[in-house]
């Protein structure tokens, strides 16, 4: 039966593991040696089947919205996993971003979660859209794009507070939303870019932010050379490379392992790659000999039927 919760949380946490090896190596290096299965070690010495941060985060957040949506309780389970060691894979936190951990010290210190993200136009790493695929299943029943965006923005704003990044997650999970109705990727990506075109025009957005995803809404992105997509840890890059990477490729395995061979942030373009890429093809399209080392894969699986219980 199909399982869009577990296709999705799957799929990301098996992209993420798949680039944690790799993490820092830049693409010529993967050119020459291209990763075709799912290896450890390297980067931080961890084993077959290690996810991070972005992971992590997604647990927490699809744990807290199993017990029904609230900021507060997303924003503590944050707290839990950078300073108690909460959903790591094996009892530390190995890697996290700085403006990540920042908005997360801010909350262990007390701020309210809608003050903790960074609201300047340099803090838009990937670190909100790594982690907001689970929000996907609270709002599928929310008819309204203004109110889908109000949500997300605010969840983003946990610790990236910038229009640009709420703007990312927006797009990223009306694309996932698409795909969960299984109109394909091509299709999901033209509903996709009508339902931002949709949203930023109503509410006014500025041209400057709007203008940053113009290669995703006016369809070129499907059409561009390797060279032109970059991997690194802004926001928009890796939007654009991990639909490049679904757009261009036929099925899980190809677009994940086309993902973390792009180089540099290999975990994070691994995992919303696979986020999208798990629902498009799921869970059962993931090899089982790269599931079968995921860490933690049973704890994964019972918050997974948790969200479902829910959500599903």
């Amino acid at each position: 039966m199909n399982n869009p919760i577990r296709n999705a949380i799957l799929g990301l946490v098996t992209g993420d593991a798949l680039g944690v090896p790799l993490e820092f190596r830049n693409r010529e290096s993967l050119k020459e040696s291209p990763v075709t299965s799912m290896t450890g070690y390297g980067t931080y010495n961890q084993p077959p089947g290690t996810w991070s941060d972005d992971s992590a985060l997604t647990l927490c957040t699809a744990e807290a919205l199993a017990e029904g949506f609230s900021l507060q309780r997303i924003a503590d389970r944050f707290v839990a996993w950078l300073y108690h060691e909460e959903w790591t894979p094996y009892g530390e936190v190995f890697d996290v971003g700085l403006t990540t951990s920042e908005a997360i010290s801010r909350l262990n210190a007390g701020e309210t979660p809608h003050r903790a993200g960074a609201r300047d136009e340099n803090s838009n790493g990937n670190g909100a859209l790594m982690r907001i695929l689970p929000l996907l299943f609270y709002l599928r029943h929310i008819n309204s794009k203004t109110e889908r965006y109000k949500i997300i923005s605010s969840v983003s704003g946990l610790t990236h507070g910038h229009i640009r990044s709420a703007l990312a997650c927006f797009y990223y999970l009306e694309l996932a939303g698409f795909l969960m109705e299984d109109k394909g990727a091509h299709h999901a990506h033209k509903a996709a870019n009508e339902s931002f075109l949709n949203l930023t025009k109503n509410l006014e957005i500025n041209s400057i932010e709007t203008d940053t995803f113009s290669r995703l809404t006016g369809g070129s992105i499907s059409g561009a050379n390797e060279d032109e997509i970059h991997s690194d840890g802004y926001v928009i890059h890796t939007l654009e490379a991990s639909i490049w990477c679904l757009l261009t490729t036929r099925n899980y395995p190809e677009a994940v392992l086309k993902a973390v061979n792009l180089g540099d942030d290999t975990d994070t373009t691994g995992a919303v790659t696979g986020g999208l890429a798990g629902l498009l093809y799921s869970a059962e399209s993931i090899p089982r000999e790269w599931l079968n080392v995921i860490a933690r894969l049973d704890d994964i699986e019972a918050v997974i039927e948790n969200l479902k219980r829910r959500y599903g």
